[in-house]
């Protein structure tokens, strides 16, 4: 076994190599961009070595000096985890010819499945099925539109060495076609470095099914079972369980079969997936599936097949990789009950998932066993930037059967806090909870389709502006409370000469200004009135970030936190995000928010879809900006016309920064 590896990566991942390295008494180097100084992996890592700047390419992927650390440090190993260089055939063979270990797949089996048409080509060979598209050389537009054409609509354009999403679009008509295709190639050459796409016929409710396989150097093979990872956003996976709600064993039997025929098929060594496209027109048929790419790493969501089976897979690549047998055969592999994880973005739900940054200034994880797991990739302190993928962290439940599971992730998800930059979480937490998701009623159109119920306002505004109107309420009286609790000053009874007292709070929130009316009666309890709705609070406890609040007929439990002119709330699963109106300030002048376009995060100018003086109709593309390894379309809030064009392609933009000023609408 090793005694020293590099772990050639970042955030999640690299935390959870360092954790089982540790366990095996192995030694691990940690490698970091300037962005990522302070980052959470740096400080587990027994050592930690700066890369370069905070874009990717002048870090992460900078090759040789990954090598050049794994040397100068005596590591005889390099973890690429997932991501960056994890799939790179070229920086395989470099770690070989250095004479380090590279722990991962051989070369040429990278790049078999590197290429998805190529792999698709060979998996025919080998007897897979393969979802029925073009896989051919020939890249133009006119014959790609041809063969969108011969498949028939709804096509998939993918990219050819793509993965996680990106360089991916979906296709109705074929109006749409040239459009999608641009936008694809653009995505694909900026993630991968390649521009090349295939065609896929698109099934119109699929399941999407993966099968983890092992396979080490002395011609054994496994697969680990099943995860059915449909419950996708963009083609990127939300959820993902194990086993696969609904698996026959006829049909786990002939996937497994396959999923182990396509790594013998190219000599495979190391973790990897064969992902599968189910068609459930008629259920889990065992005759309509297909094979639709191989990853050749350690997945994001393996953490669902470690807690079914009980193995620890990056263990099982350190032990492969150091030229150990399997340590099982298929016999004494099996599954124990159910695993449901989920991948907490720093997005927002409620704007078409665009990403978001900022800096953690609040972090709050659910607790750790009975069932439930947390992966984690920052601290408090940390910040969330544009350079990399936004997920921030894994939620992971176990139980005996797939009902307790998801109630236990729910629960989990309901405790999750994090301040200082928006996440998905609530909307996570409504996913979970959805009927038809409890029912395993499931396909990749499933949150498409479900968006607006998903992503809407969760129910407890109010109870959260209770826990906000407390905030700004009390902090004072509670000091003085600690500092002479027997002051006159602490006491909250409400007494005055001439009557009850009352006082009127405004608090604000995205869609309004609330108005709360707070009076303090004699025996210590406060009523509370906003949007006609009374409550009296019998008690509120606040233990750091923590609250308690006894509403006499129910307690309300959750999290505030707050700064100058703003305060967080924290209730079941959803944060409440309000500000706190000076109401001695006048009312700031503004430019109206449908005049400008600005960039909802850092990013880079790819395209300007329009000229000045062009006429504009609400919803039509103006710019596209590159961000977090993907393509956002900023878009025409309203009606109007072009006054001005603040940006240009290729050009790097700040947060906030006006892109595009919209003036009234042409006349003519």
């Amino acid at each position: 076994m090793f005694r020293k590896i590099l772990i050639a990566n970042r955030g999640e991942i690299a935390c959870r190599v360092i954790k089982t390295a540790k366990r095996l008494g192995i030694r691990s180097v940690a490698v970091y961009s300037q962005a990522d100084r302070g980052a959470r992996h740096v400080s587990l890592a027994d050592e930690a070595y700066l890369l370069g700047p905070a874009p990717s390419e002048e870090s992460y992927l900078r090759g040789d000096c990954l090598i050049d650390i794994a040397k100068r440090t005596g590591a005889q190993a390099i973890h690429p985890g997932y991501g960056f260089l994890s799939e790179n055939a070229d920086f395989a063979e470099k770690v070989a010819a250095a004479r380090l270990t590279f722990v991962g797949p051989p070369p040429d089996a990278i790049r078999s499945m590197g290429e998805k048409d190529a792999a698709k080509r060979l998996m025919e060979k080998a007897g897979v099925p393969v979802v029925p598209g073009y896989h051919g050389e020939a890249q133009n537009d006119e014959v790609l539109a041809q063969e969108a054409d011969k498949i028939g609509y709804p096509v998939l354009i993918k990219a050819v060495a793509g993965g996680g999403g990106k360089g991916m679009r979906r296709v109705d008509e074929p109006g749409g076609f040239s459009g999608a295709l641009a936008g694809a190639r653009r995505e694909a050459a900026a993630s991968f470095g390649d521009d090349r796409v295939l065609i896929e016929k698109y099934l119109e409710k699929p399941r999407h099914i993966e099968f983890q396989i092992f396979a080490d150097a002395h011609g054994n093979c496994v697969h680990l079972f099943e995860r059915d990872c449909s419950l996708q956003r963009r083609q990127q996976k939300v959820i993902e369980e194990a086993p696969a709600p609904g698996m026959t064993d006829t049909l786990r039997e002939k996937m497994g079969k396959a999923a182990v025929s396509a790594a013998k098929a190219i000599g495979y060594a190391g973790a990897g997936t064969v992902e599968f496209i189910a068609d459930t027109k008629r259920g889990l048929d065992a005759e309509q599936f297909y094979f639709i790419e191989m990853n050749t790493r350690l997945q994001v969501e393996h953490p669902v097949t470690e807690m079914i089976t009980g193995l620890d897979l990056v263990e099982w690549q350190l032990r492969v990789a150091a030229g150990e047998t399997l340590p099982l055969d298929q016999r004494g592999l099996g599954m124990n009950g159910h695993a449901v994880e989920a991948r907490v973005y720093a997005e927002d739900p409620e704007r078409e998932f665009m990403p978001a940054t900022g800096v953690v200034t609040h972090l709050r994880i659910p607790a750790e066993g009975e069932g439930v797991r947390i992966d984690l990739g920052l601290e408090e302190g940390e910040a969330v930037t544009p350079y990399y993928d936004p997920m921030v962290a894994k939620v992971i439940a176990w139980a005996p059967e797939r009902a307790t599971a998801l109630a236990r992730l729910g629960a989990a998800l309901e405790t999750f806090e994090l301040e200082g930059c928006i996440t998905n979480v609530s909307f996570l937490r409504a996913l979970v909870g959805h009927p038809e998701c409890l029912d395993a009623a499931v396909d990749t159109g499933f949150i498409a389709r479900h968006l607006d119920d998903l992503s809407a306002k969760a129910p407890a505004q109010k109870e959260a502006l209770v826990i906000a109107a407390l905030h700004q309420l009390l902090p004072e009286k509670t000091a003085v409370r600690r500092a002479d609790p027997f002051s006159p000053w602490a006491r909250c009874h409400g007494w005055r000469l001439w009557g009850g007292a009352r006082q009127f709070l405004h608090i604000s929130s995205a869609e309004d200004l609330h108005e709360v009316a707070a009076t303090f009666r004699p025996d210590g309890s406060i009523g509370l009135e906003l949007q006609g709705w009374h409550c009296r609070v019998a008690s509120f406890r606040r233990e750091g970030s923590r609250v308690r609040v006894d509403l006499g007929e129910r307690i309300l439990t959750g999290g505030v936190i707050g700064e100058a002119g703003k305060v967080t709330v924290f209730l079941k699963g959803a944060a409440y995000r309000f500000g706190l109106p000076d109401q001695l300030a006048g009312e700031a002048e503004s430019a109206s928010p449908d005049d400008r376009v600005v960039a909802p995060l850092p990013g880079k100018v790819s395209a300007v879809k329009v000229a000045v003086g062009d006429k504009l109709r609400a919803g039509q593309p103006l710019v596209l900006l590159e961000a977090m390894k993907m393509e956002h379309t900023l878009v025409a809030p309203r009606d109007g016309s072009v006054e001005r064009i603040d940006c240009s392609e290729g050009e790097l933009v700040e947060e906030g920064t006006a892109l595009v000023l919209l003036g009234p609408v042409a006349e003519g």
